[in-house]
């Protein structure tokens, strides 16, 4: 049985790609939000933003962060991987630049997003915890056939070490 996940991503550079990890049917993600929808959730604000977060990240294992070129800079991508790592789900990392957009195009890599986050009052950063994948292949049906060939075991293994930190 597939585990239920929660997909984080940049959703205007990177919902092409996230929408071909998440057909890939190794795991049940969250469902995906129309543009009309996202809308009518930023229209209410923060808070609605963040109660809409919240209902998403329910009964999830997991959160799948989707790195892109700019996933990183992206105020609600962090606040997911909070909320995710304080509700003590597994959280993971898989880059996708190399997957092509609906226009053929890859993007660049962009930095680790988990260096964005704290981890306790050690000082330390989440990224010396959580994992972020960089998936082979020479080109981006390679890089598919790895993401779907593993990321159900980096979903496991993300749980793993969020159930021993």
């Amino acid at each position: 049985m597939a585990r239920r996940v929660f997909f984080s991503f940049h959703y205007a550079n990177d919902a092409w790609r996230a929408s071909q990890v998440r057909n890939m049917g190794v795991l049940e993600g969250n469902k995906p939000v129309s543009d009309n929808d996202w809308e009518a959730v930023k229209k209410g604000g923060d808070a609605a933003i963040e109660k809409w977060i919240d209902g998403q990240l329910s009964g999830t294992s997991c959160a799948v962060v989707l790195v892109g070129s700019q996933t990183s800079q992206r105020k609600w991508v962090i606040r997911e991987i909070v909320k995710a790592w304080d509700a003590g789900k597994g959280v993971v990392g898989v880059r996708i630049h190399n997957l092509k957009d609906a226009s053929e195009n890859t993007c660049t890599a962009d930095e680790n997003p988990f260096y964005k986050v704290g981890y306790g009052n050690t000082g330390k950063k989440l990224a010396s915890i959580v994992k972020l994948y960089d998936p082979s292949g020479r080109d981006s049906s390679a890089v598919y056939a790895t993401i779907k060939n593993n990321l159900d075991g980096w979903v496991d293994e993300a749980i793993k070490i969020r159930a021993n930190n």
